[in-house]
């Protein structure tokens, strides 16, 4: 079966941490160019980050840039994003996609609030 499944998500208070995990499965995620998405309350889906296939380039999003990082572990089939410095702002369900497809995982949701 062909999906991604997020997990990592809950409630942290503002300057703290989160990793967020993404499972794939049904496809070669090792040939796959993967990215992350948020989408908080009102506002379009915005792209959050985004890493090449092996995992040698990746590239942010001005608001979480020197915050947050992309990595993948290409013998897992896992996608991750490593979330510090947390600010109320950062609150969005989170999504993982393969890249240049329509797969998306169901998204998990982080809230930053004290």
């Amino acid at each position: 079966q062909v999906q991604l499944v997020e997990s990592g998500g809950g409630l942290v208070q503002p300057g703290g941490s989160l990793r967020l995990s993404c499972a794939a499965s049904g496809f070669t995620f090792s040939s796959s160019v993967m990215s992350w998405y948020r989408q908080a309350p009102g506002k379009e889906r915005e792209l959050v980050a985004r890493i090449t296939n092996t995992g040698g380039s990746t590239n942010y999003a001005d608001s979480v840039k020197g915050r947050f990082t992309i990595s993948r572990d290409n013998a897992k089939n896992t996608l991750y994003l490593q979330m510090n410095s947390l600010k109320p702002e950062d609150t969005a369900v989170y999504y993982c996609k393969r890249s240049y497809t329509n797969l998306w995982g169901q998204g998990t949701q982080v809230t930053v609030s004290s």
